[in-house]
């Protein structure tokens, strides 16, 4: 999936993929999100909905790539305590690893 904004149009495709990718089995899921230059409230939305599905699963949910907007208003929203952010993906995988 790809587009370069994370919005409404996008978040609720996000969303069924996220459940999908769970339902499956999958606990860890890594986001790249550098082709990504803006996120709206509904994309962030998808993306709070990633992470507790994969806490419900005792898996991980990781960002990586952020454009400096997105890690802004991440910041702004006060999602430092609940999302995983990583500069790389080599960065996510570290991240699990400790």
């Amino acid at each position: 999936m790809y587009n370069e904004n994370l919005d409404a149009f996008i978040a609720p495709d996000l969303k069924s993929e996220l459940a999908a990718i769970v339902d499956d089995g999958e606990k860890n899921i890594f986001i790249d999100l550098s082709s990504c230059i803006s996120c709206d409230t509904s994309g962030m939305s998808a993306l709070l909905l990633g992470n507790r599905l994969c806490q419900g699963v005792n898996g991980n949910f990781v960002l990586y790539g952020l454009s400096p907007r997105i890690n802004q208003m991440k910041d702004l929203a006060g999602l430092n305590a609940i999302l995983k952010v990583a500069d790389t993906l080599e960065a996510a995988e570290e991240l699990l690893r400790h």
